[in-house]
């Protein structure tokens, strides 16, 4: 049975891969392929792996499929695209190393590590001005939007510093806060909000939430950049409402050159880089394999989703 991979794997990891394949199975990569063959190659699998283009997916369904394992937990460019077959994403596998990268990324703000690292680059020592601008994570009021896996690792780990943080979320039974009406109540008395939102809530976070946050509040990004309002979020940091801003993810990535958020000290870019964690690729290739079992074996699927439905 052939397996289409579409990701730039390791050689290290296609030696993983290959060496766990059960009998039977073939492994064919698209980046071994010329560019007009691969589209073929895709259509003729049996099992893939990874994230195609979507247009790849515009005519229709695919006869031959009989599994479909994205290597992401999102899956927003797919939505609407009528598979026949089952598909699977990754589940929580980035939820806890996207929380920590939200959580690091907090603490280095509220304690100047971003203009401490600045200052050591330049052999300068001005320690005691920069330590009465510190601030402390501790106890601070927090919502977190989307009560997910990632929202809920970040509750877990801010539960260390004694925040008061609440969760937003339409239906979910984890959740304090449930609508737009709620989330407005709640920001004027908000020091944190940190958005794990997934790409279908485009522009969800508006010029409108960003001004009923307190003056010097501090707004932080791991879902997707095109749930914020990015021009609204800019307007807020240059006008010396927001004091600062944590961004794993931009609405366009990567981030142009020119954009102001690359020169803005209150502004820290983690790059997309959240879910990052030690033998994160072989991890992906362990969930196709676990998958495979379970499909031969009739069973059903981990992290099992439907593209039609939007969950």
């Amino acid at each position: 049975m052939q397996i289409f991979i579409y990701s730039n794997l390791h050689p290290i990891t296609r030696a993983y891969l290959q060496a766990q394949l059960p009998a039977g199975y073939q492994a064919l990569l698209a980046a071994d392929l010329p560019a007009e063959q691969q589209r073929l190659a895709f259509e003729a699998a049996e099992i893939v792996f990874g994230n195609p283009p979507p247009e790849w997916l515009a005519a229709g369904s695919l006869p031959r499929l009989k599994l479909w394992q994205l290597e992401s937990a999102g899956f927003d460019r797919y939505q609407g695209v009528a598979v026949a077959a089952p598909v699977a994403n990754m589940g929580d596998y980035f939820a806890w190393p996207c929380a920590e990268t939200m959580v690091a990324g907090v603490l280095a703000y509220y304690r100047a590590l971003p203009e401490l690292l600045r200052l050591q680059s330049e052999a300068r020592w001005v320690g005691a001005a920069v330590r009465s601008r510190t601030g402390l994570l501790r106890g601070k009021r927090v919502v977190v939007l989307g009560a997910g896996a990632i929202g809920q690792a970040v509750r877990q780990q801010l539960s260390g510093f004694g925040c008061q943080v609440r969760l937003l979320a339409r239906t979910s039974p984890h959740a304090e806060l449930h609508s737009r009406a709620e989330l407005l109540a709640a920001l004027p008395v908000t020091d944190l909000v940190i958005n794990c939102l997934p790409g279908s809530a485009v522009n969800f976070f508006t010029a409108e939430l960003f001004a009923a946050m307190p003056a010097g509040s501090l707004y932080a990004s791991v879902g997707r950049g095109t749930t914020t309002d990015e021009a609204a979020l800019l307007r807020s940091l240059q006008a010396g409402w927001l004091g600062g801003a944590v961004l794993d993810v931009t609405a366009t990535e990567p981030l142009p050159a020119s954009h102001p958020f690359w020169t803005m000290p209150n502004v820290l870019l983690t790059q997309h880089t959240g879910g990052g964690q030690p033998h994160e690729a072989e991890g992906k290739i362990d969930q196709l394999l676990r998958n495979l079992a379970r499909l031969r074996a009739g069973e059903p699927l981990e992290n099992q989703i439907y593209l039609a439905r939007g969950y």
